[in-house]
């Protein structure tokens, strides 16, 4: 099954950017970093997340993924998109569960490159502010949102005219249906006759 590949994408730099975030010219910058920590736990760790105890990785000829360009590709559509795994499979030709894989496997391997370069999100405010180069104070001023704009008021009229919807709908809130009990005996002996045993052969 084909899918997306980085030479691609290669071709569009706009198309590359909606897709990842970076430009062409970033993206390089990235992929030394990336392989060399996908290679770090790649000795550590299988695919499958079990720990890494006969042989080592190897990129099979039809390996989904064989190239590092394609690998942090994958992964960084992933994060910009957050599709759900069985898109994700579907787009670079693999299934979801091999998808699943890869994402579990190159998450990790993509903050430990990041944190390689410097670039990995900060985690505390200590932290924003060191990179910044500022005090806890001004790091501060950076993460506070700004003041929204007050909603515009609108009038609501008074009387609302009469309408034929009016008298069938419900009312808001909680459901008006009368609850079933489902421990009450009646309810218990009437499930016991109409839900066929998980032993009895039908």
């Amino acid at each position: 099954m084909a899918g997306v590949r980085f030479p691609d994408l290669q071709s569009r730099p706009t198309e590359f950017l909606d897709f990842t975030s970076l430009t062409l010219d970033e993206f390089p910058q990235l992929v030394p970093p990336f392989e060399a920590a996908f290679h770090a736990r790649m000795r550590a760790w299988r695919l499958d997340g079990k720990p890494r105890t006969a042989r080592r990785f190897t990129v099979y000829e039809n390996c989904p993924l064989r190239t590092p360009e394609d690998r942090l590709l994958f992964i960084l559509v992933y994060l910009k998109t957050y599709s759900l795994q069985v898109v994700q499979g579907r787009l670079f030709g693999m299934g979801q569960s091999k998808a699943n894989q890869w994402i579990h496997a190159l998450l990790p391997v993509l903050l430990a490159a990041l944190r390689t370069l410097g670039d990995a999100p900060a985690r505390s405010l200590t932290a924003l502010a060191q990179r910044l180069g500022v005090s806890e104070a001004d790091a501060a001023t950076v993460l506070t949102p700004l003041e929204e704009e007050p909603a515009p008021v609108v009038a609501v009229p008074t009387a609302a005219p009469a309408s034929p919807l009016l008298p069938m709908t419900g009312r808001n809130g909680a459901s008006s249906a009368p609850k079933t009990l489902r421990n009450r005996q009646h309810v218990i002996a009437a499930r016991k006759r109409t839900t066929p045993s998980k032993t009895s052969c039908s």
